[in-house]
Formats: structure tokens, sequence, C-alpha cells
């Protein structure tokens, strides 16, 4: 035998390859169809993570991916296998991260014959992958994995699904790494922002008035954090982020006006009506940004810098379209912009915040109810003071919870708060967070979930035990689908149905599965308890007992335009904001 090219299983050759792409953690769970796989790993330097329940490998692996930057893995067998992956999948399919999903399949004799734990997986999640492969044949195992990391990483990020069959995993093959590359990879024909384009997109920046950036998720996919810095700061332009790009752009920087959108500030959602010239840096123009399209900054121009150009004009109509890397398009730009000094627009834009930048609830009187946003933003305030705030992640699930983190809590630096935003998947901030433990071992991550979403994926509890992990868990706890039920009260005459919802007591729950925890009902209890949580090097869950008819503002309506904003009641004792009407 080629002791330079082996023969190798299929099984084999499926850990080769990961090894070869630079993998050394995996998630998954075993079954029949990936049996040989599971067989093959004790051969290869791969450390396994044994979830359990398949949508928290998914999740697991796109924690993974949007912690490090790197591409997450996670393994399923046929059938039920994967299709509890489906969620997953296109959680990191509405986000843009770079995942690649294998999955056992039936013998290829047996395909299509409705075989035991056999599904269609490729069929199934056509609309949620970039690229997906059902491979038959132990040789080409290699190269379709070669090909789904480039294409997992390349443009704009994204999921990839391998569903192998048992007899290719069975069958050997000679394996080489090298021969199994790729084709060089092309970028799409338009990825090139054309010189005429950069001349009227200077002079439209130069022409401006009242520009605002709004910095989106492809500012971190790209890297491009340095740049989007200098631009803003050499073009005295305000920075808006979307919930995604929150972290791209400092929060502390005098010119960060913080989240847009749905439960954006309500100054940084009117500087935006107000602007001339929007500069969309990596962000889609997602509904919960725009709110009604027909009303959305009726006066400015728009110049959308974007890798993917299927976004280009899908919603929001750009003057100027730079189709290519965010990275590499500002690199051209910023030589070619002469300095700006007129701050006349910060002034304005600073003077609609009122007398103070953020909201002032840290100085509110304790009147005995305990405030999500009271917990979130000491959590912030604990990380900060212990000289950690940089080394700090949050995972947040979706709900409210999830709006008063991204108001509350502050982020500075890039990969510092993992969210689901496109599919707004409960259940993921658990499993998302031992993806983003294992890729950052020596950051502390906070777990910050509702207690409905918590509920969703608690068994991966014990996945953080038997990895001994230590995670952080703060359970937001308030007896409602809280934004469920701030909807029902809203818009459907406070009929809150199926919205209450009954819970384990979450502490005894963590201690059945090893995990040490308390409750905390009182303000006073926070930051002690947050810091013995921190600072105890295992796991750890809070439940926070907060106030249970509390409310996320502002909030726009659905149909309304991004100024038509429904604030706080006035009877309401938490400030919403510092100009609070």
């Amino acid at each position: 035998m080629n002791s330079q090219h082996p023969q190798l299983t299929g099984a084999e050759i499926i850990w080769a390859t990961l090894v070869g792409e630079g993998v050394d953690e995996v998630f998954g769970y075993p079954g029949g169809a990936i049996l040989p796989a599971y067989d093959a790993l004790r051969k290869f330097p791969i450390h396994h993570i044994l979830v359990r329940h398949e949508q928290g490998a998914a999740h697991m692996a796109d924690g993974y991916a949007r912690a490090s930057g790197k591409v997450g893995v996670c393994i399923a067998t046929s059938g039920p296998g994967a299709t509890n992956l489906v969620t997953g999948i296109a959680t990191a399919m509405l986000d843009s991260v770079p995942i690649i999903c294998i999955t056992g399949q039936v013998g290829s004799k047996v395909l299509g014959s409705d075989a035991f734990q056999e599904v269609d997986i490729t069929g199934i999640t056509l609309p949620i992958t970039k690229h997906n492969y059902l491979v038959t044949r132990a040789e080409d195992i290699a190269p379709a994995l070669r090909e789904a990391f480039q294409i997992a990483m390349s443009g704009r990020p994204g999921p990839v699904l391998i569903d192998i069959t048992k007899d290719a995993q069975q069958n050997t093959a000679t394996f080489s790494f090298e021969a199994a590359a790729p084709a060089h990879y092309r970028p799409h024909p338009m990825l090139q922002a054309e010189s005429s384009s950069i001349q009227q997109a200077i002079e439209l920046i130069q022409q401006a008035k009242r520009p605002i950036i709004l910095a989106g998720h492809g500012i971190i996919h790209s890297g491009a954090e340095a740049q989007v810095l200098a631009f803003a700061e050499r073009q005295q332009i305000p920075v808006a982020s979307t919930l995604l790009g929150l972290g791209a752009f400092p929060t502390y920087h005098a010119l960060s006006l913080g989240m847009m959108g749905m439960h954006g500030e309500s100054w940084v959602n009117n500087a935006i009506q107000q602007a001339d010239l929007l500069l969309a840096f990596g962000m889609r123009f997602d509904d919960r940004v725009t709110g009604n399209l027909a009303h959305y900054a009726p006066n400015a121009k728009k110049i959308h810098i974007e890798i993917d150009p299927s976004e280009i004009n899908k919603n929001v109509r750009a003057d100027v379209a730079l189709i290519g890397d965010l990275r590499e398009t500002l690199d051209l730009l910023l030589p070619l912009m002469p300095k700006k000094t007129d701050t006349s627009w910060i002034g304005e834009v600073n003077a609609m915040k009122g007398d103070a930048a953020v909201r002032d609830i840290i100085n509110l009187p304790d009147n005995g109810h305990l405030y999500a946003a009271h917990v979130i933003n000491d959590i912030w305030r604990e990380a900060h003071a212990a000289g950690r705030a940089d080394q700090t992640v949050i995972v947040t699930d979706v709900g409210q919870h999830q709006m008063w983190e991204a108001q509350y809590y502050k982020h500075d630096v890039p990969r510092s708060l993992i969210t689901s935003g496109g599919l707004g998947t409960m259940g993921f901030a658990l499993p998302a967070a031992i993806g983003a433990k294992v890729a950052c071992p020596e950051k502390d991550v906070w777990v910050i979930a509702g207690d409905g979403g918590f509920q969703m994926t608690a068994a991966e509890l014990s996945t953080i035990v038997q990895e001994g992990l230590a995670i952080n868990i703060a359970v937001i706890n308030n007896g409602f689908l809280g934004m469920v039920r701030q909807w029902q009260e809203a818009f459907y005459e406070k009929n809150y149905a199926a919205s209450p919802i009954l819970s384990p007591d979450f502490v005894k729950l963590a201690g059945a599965h090893g995990i040490d925890g308390a409750h905390v009902s009182e303000r006073k209890n926070v930051i002690p308890t947050v810091t013995k949580a921190r600072t105890s090097g295992k796991p750890f869950l809070i439940n926070f007992q907060v106030e249970k008819e509390d409310g996320v503002y502002p909030m726009i309506a659905p149909g309304a335009a991004l100024h038509e904003m429904v604030r706080r009641p006035a009877a309401d004792p938490l400030l919403e904001t510092a100009e609070d009407e």
C-alpha cells in the first residue's frame, strides 16, 4: 500500500478530512446510519461532544462558529437525527453562520424505499443551506467535505450539509487530502466594486449633511471593524447598529448611537428618518430594522456595501451598490475620502438623546421590584468592574430578555453577543453557549434566557456537566412567554392565550444535573450572586424572579413607520430613555 495515499474506509476519510481542515471539536449524537463514522473516531485527534438532542448539536456548532470565526461541525444519524438538525441549520442560514452538518444515510441500495430511519434530508434542507450533498461512494467523501468547507466560509457564509450513505462509510478508497482540494474559489462576477460606483459613493458622502452608518453583522464576518471605525471618525458620521451588528462598533465611542429598529433607541430611529444619506455596511435591511418600507428614511440616499448580490435592492433600493467584501471595499474608499470637520449633525443627533446617552436605569430608587433591565445592566457592570467586559460573551435566547440585553448591555468588542436574529429561535442560548465556551474556554460565557426558551433545550445542562464547562446561566423568569404576552397586551386586547407558563424550580433542576444555583428576587443580591457565579470556576445557574408585567420599549408596531414608536407608559417606573416623555 502506498503510505503517502493510504486506503481508508469512508468513515476514516470523514475524520481524516476534518483533521486536515483544522477541526478539533465536533458536536453530535450517534445512531445506526452514522455508526461506522463513530467507530472510526477513536483513531483521530478530534474531541466529540455528546449532545442531548440534535437541535443542540446544530446550535453548538453555530455558537462555536460565531464565537471563533471558524467553521462549526455537527453530526447526526439519518431520519429523526437529521430532521432534528433542521431548526439549527435554518438559524445558521438566516444569520449567515458557517457550519458543516454531517448526517448518516441508509445504504445506497435501499435509498428511496422508505427504509428504516430514511428521510430525504437533502430535499428537506435545500432551502436552508448554501449547498448540500448526498454522497454514495467512499471516494467522493473527501472532495465533498473539502468543497463544503470552502462554500461555508466563502462570500456570505452559511451552512452546508453532507449526507453520507452507510455503505459509503463502510467501503474503502484511496485518501489524499491535497488531491481532494476544491477548485480555486472564484468570487461571484459581480463582486467587484466598480470605479464609477466608488466615485458616485464619494460624491454622495461629500454632499451629505446628515449621514448615518448602519452597522451590520457583515462587519464582523469581514473583520472590517478597524476600517468602519476609521471611516466613521474621518467622516464624522454617527453609527447605528443592527442586533447582530452589536459589538462591531464600540458602544463607548462618541459616534456610537446604539441599536436601531423595532426595539431600538428612539433617537436612533428618529435620526435615521431625518438622515439624507444611509451607508449600509454589511446589513440586509431586515424588516425589524426598517419598519414600514414606504416610510423608511424617505429623504435619504442609500449606499449599500454588501457581499451577497441578491440582497441589493431586495428590500430597499440602493442609489449606489458596492458589491464586495466590506473590508476590501472600505480599504478602497478610505484613502479617497477627504477628512470632514463639520460636527453640526452629530450635535443634532446628540440633542435628540436628551441629557444622557444611555437609559438611566442604574440610579433608579430600589422599589422592591426586580426588573430584567436591572439584571442585564448589573451583569455588564459586574464584568466591567472586574475588568472582564472584553473577555465576556453573552449568548441570549429569543424574546424580551434578548431585546433588553441589546439595550442595556454595552458591547464594545466583536463576537461578544451571540443571538438568533433572523429566525428568532427559542432554545438557542444554552446549546449555543456550549459551542461558544468550547471555542473560547478562556472567556466568561453567560447564557441569558427566558423561562420559556430555556425549557426548550434545558436537557443540555447535562452536556455542560459531562464536558466540565464553567458556563454561567441567567434565567430571566417572569412566568410568561414575555414577548408573546407583550404583543397580546398591545394588539390582542390583553387576551393572554397560552402565554402564562409554568416552570420547574430551575435551581433544583440545575441541581439534578449537578450544577449549583441560586434564586434572586431583589436588586441588592444581583451583583453579589453574579460575582459568585463568575468566579466559581464551575457552571452556575441563577434564577432571576423578575417583574411579570414589564414590557420592552420603545416598540414599533407591525406595519408602522420607524419613527412611530410606542413609548413606555408614563406610569411605568422604568425610564425608557434619558429623554423619557
